[in-house]
């Protein structure tokens, strides 16, 4: 375990040494945070409802998204397909470390950095903006969400991982990824929640795994979820987790035949 310590460690040196990068990711984030949350604010003044929701949770759906979506969206394995372009994929492949491993140990890093900074830049919102906003009390509710969101970590880690194995059969793995993160985005709640779609829009929603990267942890944490109702949403999305894990796997062993490790 201390060599898959030691790449979380690295990746935080890694994300140092470009700053820019760093820095233009989090203002982007930033930025659109405040353009929903204002938008928000504008459409549902106080002591109105849009649906189940008031004013304060809105605001705290938003927050929460916000906060959720910095964690589950980090990711390194955005430079799998340029790692497989360029052959380096071949010096992970000679060390003794699992391949998986390595790169899921290096969205840790990346995630902890981007942990820290969304809590920086909630505490300012909340100096600057004073928003109201619902705090969970319920310490049930709370670890719930947590664990949701780990399973929302791990499903989108292999969702990624799987657009950075197009590198084996293209050298064009960016436009996919970008047009996804789009889409992913908005069908993941990121933007608004989910349950103020039509009820027909939202039963097919709730299968799929988009749901359970924001929505579900969210609303698990605001305790709008009943418990049967969230071991439900718990089960979904344990089973999604496993079957992206098997299908990652397989275009991993497939994706290998075709390696020709160019550049090296």
């Amino acid at each position: 375990m201390k060599k898959y310590w030691l790449i979380i460690k690295n990746t935080w040196s890694e994300t140092l040494t470009y700053r820019l990068n760093f820095v233009m990711w989090r203002i982007r984030v930033v930025v659109q945070f405040l353009t929903i949350y204002f938008l928000w604010l504008a459409v549902l003044p106080p002591n109105t409802n849009f649906g189940p929701y008031d004013q304060k949770l809105i605001l705290t759906y938003i927050l929460g998204a916000w906060f959720v979506g910095a964690i589950v969206f980090s990711t390194r394995t955005a430079d799998i397909g340029e790692a497989i372009n360029s052959g380096d994929v071949s010096n992970t492949l000679i060390k003794p470390v699992n391949f998986f491993l390595y790169w899921f140990s290096r969205d840790l890093g990346d995630k902890a950095m981007n942990i820290m900074f969304s809590v920086v830049e909630i505490t300012l919102v909340f100096l600057i903006l004073e928003p109201s906003v619902f705090i969970q009390t319920q310490i049930t509710f709370f670890a719930l969400a947590i664990l949701s969101i780990i399973l929302a970590v791990i499903i989108y880690f292999f969702i990624s991982t799987i657009l950075g194995f197009l590198g084996f059969w293209t050298p064009e793995t960016w436009a996919p990824r970008f047009i996804l993160f789009i889409l992913v985005g908005f069908i993941a709640g990121e933007i608004f929640p989910l349950d103020i779609l039509p009820s027909g829009v939202m039963k097919f929603l709730q299968f799929s795994p988009f749901t359970y990267l924001i929505y579900f942890p969210v609303k698990v944490y605001l305790g709008q979820l009943s418990y049967p109702q969230i071991l439900g949403g718990l089960t979904i999305a344990l089973a999604w987790t496993i079957l992206f894990y098997l299908f990652t796997k397989l275009v991993w062993r497939f994706g290998l035949r075709f390696y020709a490790a160019q550049g090296r």
